[in-house]
């Protein structure tokens, strides 16, 4: 079994806190009852991409779980698990998709983008309505309003913020032959 390294653990908390507290205190009210367009989802792919998709599968969880708990309703765990697949699926994505091989130029953003938008359309048109069903058997006409709009909302803030966080992380590596005398 693979450990995690203490940069991992610390991302992981870091993640989680930024996630929570994004989520929590930079979201905006949507026309869907009960549902924000919130910016939290982008950290959660940059963070899935550098510390891969178990960091960003725990980032997710525990930053959703945190944001229920905070205001008061419950934790809504069907989101939460949603939360929770979609920092795994973008870790995976950026592996399947070599993300961390190659530079955060157009070519990159495109890779990021369509991991994260068909991970978005996992997790709120997949995941969290059929949990919500076998879990709190919500009615289908709600959930399909909620999931399109939170996919919606949640790719678009997670094309804007998730590509900004990748281009300002990529400007700070070392290109590949870049430290060579010529």
């Amino acid at each position: 079994m693979k450990k995690f390294s203490v940069k991992s653990i610390v991302a992981i908390g870091i993640g989680a806190a930024l996630f929570f507290v994004l989520g929590r205190f930079v979201a905006i009210p949507s026309p869907v009852p009960n549902v924000n367009i919130s910016t939290q989802y982008g950290l959660l792919a940059f963070m899935a991409i550098v510390y891969g998709p178990v960091a960003g599968a725990l980032i997710g969880f525990i930053g959703h779980a945190l944001i229920d708990f905070s205001f008061g309703w419950g934790v809504w765990w069907s989101w939460v698990i949603a939360s929770a697949v979609f920092g795994l699926l973008v870790g995976f994505a950026a592996k399947l998709l070599k993300m961390d091989e190659a530079e955060m130029g157009k070519k990159g953003l495109i890779k990021f983008n369509i991991g994260q938008i068909v991970s978005h359309v996992i997790c709120w048109g997949v995941v969290a309505p059929i949990l919500d069903i076998l879990i709190y058997n919500e009615p289908l006409d709600k959930l399909f309003a909620q999931g399109l709009m939170s996919g919606v909302a949640n790719a678009v803030t997670t094309a804007i913020v998730g590509s900004l966080l990748c281009v300002a992380y990529a400007a700070t590596k070392t290109k590949a032959g870049s430290l060579t005398k010529e």
